[in-house]
C-alpha cells in the first residue's frame, strides 16, 4: 500500500510526533480541556485553528509521498508538527493517529452545482438546480456503504507502518456536524431561498423535512454500521472547540457498540443570519433541535449572530457550546447563558493579515471581549485565518496577547 520511500518518510515524521507528545505540557493541557469543557475551567481556553493558512505552511504541492493516502498521513503528521513548533496554544500534541474506515455516504444522490472561484484565494456561487417544487424529487434518501475488505487492507497496512511508534485508534466517523439549511441553498440558491420562505413556506417546510429525516437516517446507518467512533478527544467540533470532557462517553457506553448518545453533536445555519429568530425558529431550529437530540452533548452556531436568537438555542437538549461570532457582542449572551454553557468566541481574524500585525487591534478586541465575558465560561477560537502573510510567529503573538488579556481582565 506504501512505497518504501514513503514508509521512511512517515515513519521519520511519526517519530518526531511521538517525541513531541511525551513534552509533560500535553498533560496538563490536556487535562485542563477535561475541566474547561466540563465547565469547571478556571480560566478561557485558547485555541489556534489555521485554517485557509494551512496552505500557506503545509501546501498540497508540497507533499513528497506518492499515494493520496501516504500524502493524507503525511499532512496530519506534518501539520501537528507544525503546531508543537509554532502554536503554543492549549491543544496538546497526541501521540496518536486515527485510522479511519472505510465506508461510502450517497448523500442525496444528485450533486450540486456552483460557479466555482476564479481563483485559490476566491469565493464561489451557487448555481441552482432546483426550479419548482417538482424539482426536488430527483434527490433520494442517502445510503451509507462499509467496506470491510478496504478496511481491513488499511488497518494492516497502517499498523504495519506506523503501529510500532503512534498509538493507532481504528476509527469510523468522529464529525457528526450537519448543515440543512446549507445543503438547501447548495440546490436552491442563496437567494431563492430567502424568496421561498416568504413565497414558498410550505415548500421549504416539506424540503428541511426531508433534509432532517435524511440526516437522522444517515447517522442512524452509521450507529447501526459500527461506524460510530467517540470523539471526547482532540476532534475538533464544527462549533470550534475540541473534545475532551468528562461527562461522555456516558453510562450506557459499550466499547463494542458505540452510540450516537455517547458522542458530540453539532449544528448550524448561518444562512439565516439575517433571518428573524422567529423565522429562525419555524424554519429551521425546530428541525436542528430533533437531529441533535441524538447526542450525548452539543454544539450550535458558527459565523452567525444569535444573541436574538437564544431562547431557541437554549432549547437543544444536552447543549455545551454556543458560538459567538465576531461581529456579535458578548455582553447579549453572558446573561443569558451565565456558567451553564460555554461561549465559543471567535475574535477576529483579519488583523493577523494586515501587512504589518494589528497588535493594537488586536489588543483592544481582546481586552473589550474577555471584560464583558467575565461571569460566564469562554473559550477563545481563532479560525478563519486564510492568510497570515506566510509568517507563523503570528500565531503565537496573537496567543501571547491572549493570555496577557486573559490574566489583567478574567476574574475568577
Amino acid at each position: 500500500m506504501f512505497l518504501q520511500k514513503d514508509e521512511k518518510l512517515l515513519r521519520s515524521l511519526a517519530k518526531q510526533v511521538k517525541e513531541a507528545s511525551l513534552d509533560p505540557i500535553n498533560n496538563e493541557k490536556r487535562e485542563f480541556w477535561y475541566r474547561h469543557t466540563s465547565l469547571q475551567g478556571e480560566r478561557p481556553a485558547v485555541f489556534v485553528h489555521p485554517d485557509g493558512s494551512w496552505s500557506e505552511f503545509v501546501p498540497y504541492n508540497s507533499l513528497e509521498c506518492e499515494s493520496w493516502y501516504a500524502k493524507e498521513i503525511e499532512s496530519i503528521l506534518k501539520k501537528r508538527l507544525f503546531r508543537h513548533k509554532f502554536i503554543h496554544d492549549d491543544v496538546p500534541i497526541e501521540g496518536s493517529f486515527h485510522v479511519e474506515k472505510v465506508y461510502y455516504n450517497s448523500m442525496w444522490g444528485v450533486a450540486p452545482k456552483r460557479i466555482d472561484k476564479l481563483n485559490s484565494e476566491g469565493s464561489w456561487k451557487h448555481e441552482p438546480i432546483i426550479e419548482t417544487a417538482a424539482d426536488w424529487k430527483k434527490l433520494s434518501m442517502p445510503k451509507v456503504e462499509y467496506d470491510d475488505f478496504s478496511t481491513k487492507q488499511r488497518f494492516e497496512a497502517v499498523g504495519n507502518l506506523l503501529g510500532d511508534i503512534l498509538d493507532l485508534h481504528y476509527v469510523g466517523v468522529k464529525l457528526f456536524n450537519f448543515h440543512i439549511m446549507h445543503w438547501y441553498c447548495d440546490y436552491r440558491g442563496l437567494e431563492n431561498m430567502y424568496m421561498d420562505l416568504i413565497l414558498e413556506p410550505e415548500m421549504v417546510h416539506e424540503q428541511i423535512r426531508f433534509f432532517t429525516d435524511g440526516v437522522i437516517s444517515i447517522f442512524k446507518q452509521y450507529e447501526d454500521l459500527g461506524l460510530v467512533s467517540l470523539n471526547n478527544d482532540d476532534t475538533f467540533h464544527y462549533t470550534g472547540g475540541i473534545g475532551y470532557n468528562k461527562e461522555l462517553p456516558g453510562k450506557d457506553y459499550n466499547p463494542d457498540k458505540v452510540l450516537l448518545s455517547n458522542v458530540w453533536g453539532a449544528a448550524e445555519a448561518q444562512e439565516f443570519s439575517s433571518v428573524s429568530p422567529e423565522m429562525h425558529e419555524e424554519f429551521i431550529l425546530q428541525y436542528e433541535r430533533e437531529v441533535l437530540e441524538l447526542f450525548g452533548l452539543n454544539g450550535y452556531g458558527c459565523c452567525d449572530n444569535l444573541a436574538k436568537k437564544l431562547d431557541g438555542v437554549l432549547k437543544i437538549k444536552n447543549l455545551r457550546r454556543v458560538a459567538v461570532c465576531p461581529w456579535a457582542d458578548i455582553s447579549d449572551f453572558v446573561p443569558v447563558l451565565k456558567d451553564k454553557y460555554i461561549m465559543t468566541w471567535k475574535p477576529q481574524p483579519a488583523y493577523l493579515a494586515y501587512d504589518k500585525l494589528g497588535v493594537d487591534e488586536i489588543t483592544n478586541e481582546l481586552n473589550n471581549g474577555i471584560k464583558k465575558a467575565n461571569g460566564g465560561r469562554l473559550e477563545l477560537i481563532l479560525r478563519d485565518t486564510h492568510t497570515v502573510k506566510k509568517d507563523p510567529e503570528r500565531f503565537n503573538k496573537w496567543i501571547n496577547i491572549a493570555r496577557e488579556t486573559i490574566d489583567k481582565n478574567w476574574k475568577i
